[in-house]
């Protein structure tokens, strides 16, 4: 089908002294799995033990049917939804629209699990952790691909007690962990939902990946990723950001939300020494939140998993390794995605439809870029929670 579409784990906590809005899953709080077996990688490098952090919401059913994992992008982590301290400044988790009672994943329905990927650097083992010797790997820790983030979450799951999900859903790399789910443990999957993304990173994700990882071995501080207890290589993570961040809108947004309007002054300074234009402000206000909260290690070694991506490479095509599913595909693309094409939405479905998998593609008109599918929500809500809930419904029939 081809269509153009325009209870959280509780802790106790003292009140939330913030007004939370409705829908939202309140205070939540960060888990940890620890693992003490090895964790082999496709690199041919093993972590022995390995963390990951997690958050869940909602509760999981008497038969444990009906779990959601959603899976995080690039600069995401496991905090999808809802508050951890109540603070009135604090900021709700990365896709607190979507996540929460009556939401495209409703919380009254599913019982919704969200990990950092191993890699990362947001309570899951990554190259900021220890090492075993004590000192956090750098460049000492392998490198890592989607499959090794997927059959961390595996592990996770077998934890959790949960044999099958009833979906695996992401957007961007989120996307492609659940389509790799889909392939690397055909039983355990009911639905993929597959937002935004691609089953083959292209030679210009790659372009653009690398142009970021440039930025950040030009920065003096980097010190061949050897930084932890000193200066941070911040200037080139906050360029890296900076390019990646285009890529994630459309011309047609960036011109309606700043056009050539300047920044703090009513003509042109003809200055080198502050931004002169509001999108040059702007750009800039986002490399640098995004430093506070990132390491620039771990965006070196996740843009190497996303470029490491092709779904049938292992298998001999893509075809081939659409062969090993046995779920139903929800794939959803956006006019204005720039970044993850449409084109790029129909390589997966054509041979999804020519194996004869049940699979819906919705096309959706939105003008916000590879973001849309984090920032349309009103637009997503019929299709993607539309979608879950009819097959909620179908299933319990």
């Amino acid at each position: 089908m081809l269509a153009n579409t325009h209870p959280a784990t509780r802790w106790p906590t003292p009140p939330v002294t913030r007004s939370v809005a409705p829908g939202s899953v309140g205070l939540v709080q960060r888990q940890y799995a620890h693992f003490d077996s090895p964790l082999h990688l496709r690199s041919g490098g093993t972590l022995e033990r390995f963390t990951l952090a997690y958050e869940t919401y909602g509760t999981l059913n008497a038969d444990r049917s009906n779990a959601i994992l959603v899976c995080h992008a690039l600069s995401g982590d496991a905090h999808v939804a809802g508050y951890h301290t109540g603070h009135p400044d604090e900021k709700p988790g990365w896709w607190d629209d979507a996540v929460g009672p009556g939401k495209i994943f409703d919380t009254d329905r599913f019982f919704v699990i969200c990990s950092n990927v191993i890699g990362g650097c947001q309570g899951s083992t990554g190259p900021s952790s220890p090492a075993p010797d004590g000192k956090p790997y750098a460049l000492r820790f392998p490198m890592v691909t989607v499959d090794d983030m997927v059959e961390a979450q595996r592990r996770l799951l077998d934890r959790l007690g949960i044999r099958k999900v009833f979906a695996v859903t992401g957007g961007s790399m989120g996307a492609m962990q659940a389509l790799q789910w889909a392939v690397a443990h055909p039983d355990r999957v009911e639905h993929v939902l597959f937002l935004a993304s691609t089953p083959r990173s292209s030679a210009l994700h790659i372009a653009f990946n690398e142009t970021g990882r440039q930025a950040i071995y030009a920065d003096p501080n980097w010190n061949n990723g050897d930084y932890y207890g000193g200066p941070a290589p911040t200037r080139g993570l906050a360029v890296a950001r900076m390019a990646a961040h285009i890529t994630y809108m459309s011309e047609a947004s960036l011109e309606h939300k700043f056009g050539r309007n300047l920044q703090d002054h009513e003509t042109l300074p003809y200055t080198l020494a502050e931004p002169e234009f509001a999108v040059e402000s702007y750009l800039a206000y986002q490399g640098r939140k995004f430093v506070e909260r990132f390491d620039a290690n771990s965006y070196l070694y996740i843009t190497k998993a996303i470029d490491y991506f092709d779904i049938g490479a292992d298998y001999g095509s893509l075809r081939a390794a659409l062969e090993r599913t046995q779920c139903a595909f929800l794939v959803v693309s956006f006019t204005s995605d720039w970044l993850y094409t449409a084109q790029q939405a129909l390589d997966l479905v054509e041979p999804l439809r020519e194996l004869g998998r049940p699979v819906e593609h919705h096309h959706i008109e939105a003008p916000f870029g590879h973001d849309s599918f984090l920032v349309e929500v009103d637009l997503m809500t019929p299709v993607v929670g539309g979608y879950l809930s009819r097959a909620w419904t179908s299933r319990c029939e």
